[in-house]
């Protein structure tokens, strides 16, 4: 197998633009790659540009309907014309010309991403671009229009792999992976999100454990607004890291949106990059205890475009690169000054938020035993009493 990481990146990724006023503003991908460069991160990875396979989008039928594939070309072609029964032309995915073309480029370099791991060409891939969790079979939906965790995953099972575990950290929750793979005892979904009682899109509550083929293969940590560092990571460790390897899976996908952080305008927790950063390292961890390492780490949402996206996903890359970056780094002069000339707006000076000691944040583990006052924990334990006993877990001791 070769340890270099893969990265999948193109400047025409940006051309996934709904205009201007959007939340989804590409310029944050484009502040991730120059930051990223900008630390010497890219030096150490191979960097690929997507390309759809053999030429043809017809791999985005493995996931989504033929008439919805059409209805995002005629949409794309002429963005009038686009038609809000399938998700798009609305307010939350407007229309614009080129759509369909970038989002199935997107879509392609997940499913790269995935082959290069599966292969062994690497042994992590990293596509930024990605994560995009909302997009269902045959509708668009909150910012996304072709769901590439799907494809790629859906791929891996084409290829006759057994188990495939997908972790969503995300603030908000992955219904689209989630109803692809609903009913499917294949693929593990583990999502941990701010409860749907108050943000899109709604979904995503402990009972929801999966189809009647596939009873705990869904996974749902629902989290009340407001929850911070040592309480989320608590919830992370205490839920994901028992169920997947309960799973044993030979291959994991994660989605590393990054609006959980405490200045995102989308959504209501309060995660500083400190907190993110050491949920990355911990799924990169994760992913060589439990299937060597074979890892993709995608995208997702995050809407602070200057001082969340490009050092969160720049954290990631590195750690997919086996080059972490110390929270107290300072961010380059040089892209400091880019982004006040194109924003007017001072970029953060370091890579942390000044959180976390010795670039750990402190968090009390569930072996420490529940504290029943706490809401956090309230939601945890909804979660393990839901799924643990169909993994074989004990609901109250790790």
């Amino acid at each position: 197998m070769d340890d270099t990481a893969l990265v999948i990146w193109d400047p025409a990724l940006v051309g996934y633009d709904f205009g201007e006023g959007h939340p989804m503003n590409p310029l944050r991908l484009a502040l991730t790659a120059k930051l990223a460069e900008g630390l010497g991160v890219l030096e150490h990875v191979r960097i690929e540009a997507p390309s759809l396979p053999d030429g043809s989008d017809a791999f985005l039928e493995t996931v989504h309907s033929r008439e919805y594939l059409d209805a995002v070309r005629a949409a794309s072609q002429n963005p009038a014309s686009a038609d809000e029964n399938f998700g798009i032309g609305t307010e939350d995915d407007p229309a614009f010309a080129g759509m369909h073309d970038v989002s199935a480029l997107i879509a392609a370099g997940t499913l790269q991403a995935v082959q290069a791991v599966h292969s062994g060409e690497a042994r992590h891939a990293v596509n930024f671009t990605g994560g995009l969790h909302h997009a269902m079979p045959d509708k668009a939906s909150g910012f996304c229009i072709y769901n590439d965790a799907a494809v790629g995953i859906q791929w891996l099972l084409d290829q006759g792999v057994e188990r495939v575990a997908y972790v969503d950290i995300d603030v908000h929750h992955g219904d689209g992976v989630e109803k692809v793979f609903w009913n499917d005892p294949r693929v593990l979904t583990i999502s941990i999100h701010e409860s749907g009682t108050v943000l899109f899109p709604g979904t995503g509550f402990a009972r929801d454990i999966g189809g009647p083929d596939a009873e705990g293969s869904a996974v749902n940590i629902s989290l009340p607004p407001g929850t911070g560092d040592s309480d989320w990571l608590r919830a992370l460790h205490a839920v994901v890291h028992p169920v997947v390897t309960a799973f044993k899976p030979q291959f994991m996908v994660t989605q590393h949106g990054c609006d959980s952080h405490y200045s995102d305008p989308l959504a209501h927790m309060v995660l500083t990059v400190d907190a993110q950063k050491m949920a990355h390292r911990s799924l990169h961890e994760l992913a060589h205890d439990v299937c060597d390492g074979r890892w993709v780490a995608l995208g997702g949402g995050g809407y602070e475009l200057v001082d969340v996206v490009p050092r969160s996903w720049t954290h990631l890359t590195a750690i997919a690169a086996d080059r972490p970056i110390s929270l107290e780094t300072e961010t380059p002069d040089e892209w400091r000054a880019h982004v006040e000339e194109i924003t007017g707006r001072t970029a953060p000076s370091r890579m942390g938020d000044g959180v976390a000691e010795k670039d750990d944040v402190w968090f009390q583990s569930w072996a420490s035993g529940m504290h029943p006052e706490s809401t956090v924990d309230q939601a945890v334990m909804a979660t393990r009493e839901a799924v643990f006993p169909l993994h074989g877990l004990d609901v109250w001791f790790d």
